[in-house]
């Protein structure tokens, strides 16, 4: 995880890092969105997006193996 000092950088380091500590203990993060609009890059590098709008729900499980 990108940290510095041991501090959180970014909503990425913060997702990743919550999502290493719930692996491999049966957690399940939902979210939960409604009307969510986000501006996706129609490709690599480019600065002209795609708005994807999302309502609705995200669960993300993890197992043990």
């Amino acid at each position: 995880m990108a940290e510095s000092n041991g501090n959180i950088q970014s909503w990425p380091d913060l997702a990743i890092g919550l999502y290493e500590q719930l692996t491999g203990k049966g957690a399940v993060i939902s979210y939960e969105f409604e009307n969510f609009v986000i501006g996706v890059p129609r490709e690599v590098g480019s600065d002209d997006v795609t708005n994807w709008r999302i309502s609705g729900k995200l669960k993300i499980s993890t197992t043990e193996k």
